[in-house]
């Protein structure tokens, strides 16, 4: 795998190296000494897979409070998104600022997103999977999230949303106050 700094401290692009022959690649996803020698977090707790069926569909942001914060990997293993986080640490340089990136099935790049940070992706294609790997369990009573177009925010989305959630288009603007508390990032 070849770790590709962002911008934001802690989050990374991770490109596949992968190994092609007659009968297509292998490739490495995960390598618990690999990420651990990058600094991030080893331990995944869950993993999850999300399905759209249709392009322009949106999800996030979101992100889990203390003591559920939550770091994530995620891969496109089918069809292509246009993967944002967003660093929320109160006491970080880039506080505020985001990261965004197309991840496909096509291009293996995945999306490290540390604890601290708001997630989410609009799809590019019809029938997109997405697989997660999580290091916190789901927390319900921690789980926020922040409208998709905050100005705060200012992410430039490649196209505009078609179907979203009823909880992610009434989400509220965020409040720079309610900032995230970081380990020192």
């Amino acid at each position: 795998m070849i770790f590709e700094e962002t911008p934001l401290a802690g989050a990374y692009l991770i490109h596949q190296e992968r190994i092609a022959d007659e009968r297509g690649f292998f490739a490495r996803t995960w390598s618990r000494d690999e990420f651990g020698a990058h600094g991030l977090t080893t331990d995944i707790v869950h993993t999850n897979t999300s399905f759209s069926s249709r392009r322009g569909t949106l999800r996030g942001m979101h992100w889990q409070d203390e003591p559920y914060r939550e770091s994530k990997l995620v891969r496109c293993t089918a069809g292509a998104i246009y993967d944002v986080v967003v660093d929320l640490r109160s006491d970080s340089a880039t506080f505020g600022r985001h990261v965004g990136a197309t991840l496909s099935a096509e291009n293996g790049t995945m999306m490290y997103c540390p604890e601290g940070f708001a997630h989410g992706f609009i799809t590019l294609t019809d029938d997109v999977e997405i697989a997660y790997q999580m290091s916190q369990v789901y927390a319900p009573e921690h789980a926020r999230g922040a409208r998709w177009d905050d100005p705060f925010f200012a992410i430039t989305w490649p196209l505009s949303p078609t179907v979203m959630s009823e909880r992610d288009r009434n989400y509220p603007d965020f409040a720079p106050t309610s900032t995230v508390a970081s380990d020192g990032a």
